[in-house]
């Protein structure tokens, strides 16, 4: 993992939720209304203020006008503040076979799961037993507007294709990001949803496609307090105009002379780890020649932004992708390599269906706090499946005391 991306400060919030074996608890933000009742779409970066507290690092977003310190910075921790101690790590993976294919019916012990490369033994473990909360975030801005009616029917596949306890919700971005519908287990009504996303009422939403801020924003509105499988299909081009990201790794992180209050990719990358959402990307572009799956592969513990990704003939957006689908867990796909759109997203239901849930508690230090702050490496390995790939968040974050 790459050296600024570990060196990040210290993350306010707190790891995902420890897993248990009880039963799977009821998901909040769940439209259970009748198919005809679709509500309105809602602006999520609507009256919104991104602050970055100064001395944490942390990346917050809080409603326009709300009570903060002038420079973004947390209040100090008062006398009796507790210390964090470190709940179970939940790890989502995905094990495919060679050709793509899940491997489903694995057990806990055709597992090994290493933090920071040290073997950990494993506390939890689910085989897709929950039902799983899937976000559809779609790219709506003018520059996909001939792949809009395919990008709509591929994902009318795929909630064609989740399981009946699974629940989708839809998301649509341009410039700015609309919510088309919350969490539902209403299939009729979540491709309704999708069905009124019209690229073309967009057109004068002017500003670019700003991508991340969209999975950013759908990360961090709709998926606190759920619970099980949790991904994000994102249909783009992956051509984002918000982040200004380049071949120089540095562009990820918040740079010296620019505004600190602004989302940056690594802002993206930990939200997505810390929550350990599985990210599905779908391009409308032709993959890149290099960019097999083998070569993905053989990259999958390094980051793929280098400047000398620039003579490999990879888009950089095109590469951010593959960079965010490498870190968060998932995997990349191409709208055009499959006969149909419908049987690529027939393929992502078919990996969320047989997603493996991991469970372990990191080691702990005398006090009872983690031993380690920060961040912490992951990487799941399967035995006696020769060929299998494992994808999973690559890494966890351990908060400070708090």
């Amino acid at each position: 993992m790459r050296a600024s991306f570990l060196a990040l400060s210290a993350i306010a919030f707190v790891l995902a939720a420890g897993l248990s074996a009880a039963a799977p608890q009821s998901q909040s933000q769940t439209n259970h209304a009748s198919p005809s009742r679709l509500p309105r779409q809602r602006q999520l970066d609507r009256g919104i203020v991104w602050q970055r507290d100064a001395v944490t690092g942390e990346l917050r977003v809080v409603p326009a006008g709300s009570a903060a310190n002038s420079n973004g910075a947390a209040a100090p921790p008062g006398p009796h503040a507790m210390q964090v101690v470190t709940q179970m790590v939940p790890v989502t993976c995905v094990v495919s076979t060679a050709d793509g294919s899940a491997v489903p019916g694995l057990r806990r012990e055709d597992f090994r799961i290493f933090d920071d490369d040290a073997e950990q033994p494993i506390a939890y473990f689910d085989a897709s037993a929950q039902p799983a909360s899937v976000a559809l975030v779609i790219d709506a801005s003018p520059s996909v507007l001939r792949d809009s009616d395919e990008m709509k029917r591929a994902a009318d596949a795929l909630v064609d294709a989740l399981a009946p306890l699974d629940q989708a919700a839809v998301v649509d971005f341009a410039a700015h990001t609309y919510l088309q519908l919350g969490f539902s287990d209403v299939p009729e009504l979540t491709r309704r949803a999708v069905a009124r996303i019209d690229v073309r009422a967009l057109l004068a939403d002017t500003g670019g496609s700003n991508i991340y801020e969209a999975v950013y924003l759908t990360a961090r509105q709709l998926f606190p307090g759920r619970t099980g499988r949790k991904a994000i299909v994102l249909l783009t081009d992956g051509q984002d105009s918000g982040l200004g990201l380049t071949l120089d790794p540095d562009s990820e992180s918040p740079q010296p002379g620019r505004p600190a209050n602004r989302l940056t990719f690594d802002d993206v990358v930990r939200l997505l780890a810390a929550q350990d959402i599985q990210l599905f990307a779908v391009s409308t572009e032709n993959r890149p020649k290099i960019m097999t799956a083998s070569w993905l592969d053989a990259h999958a513990r390094a980051t793929l932004v280098t400047p000398a990704a620039r003579r490999l003939g990879i888009p950089p957006y095109t590469l951010y992708l593959a960079e965010l689908v490498r870190r968060a867990g998932g995997q990349l796909y191409f709208l055009n390599e499959t006969a149909t759109a419908a049987d690529t997203f027939r393929q992502i239901a078919e990996k969320i269906r047989a997603e493996y849930t991991l469970g372990f508690y990191p080691e702990r230090g005398a006090t009872g706090a983690s031993a380690q702050l920060g961040w912490h490496s992951l990487r799941v390995e399967v035995v006696d499946q020769p060929g299998a790939r494992v994808s999973n968040r690559a890494a966890y974050y351990v908060p400070a005391a708090q």
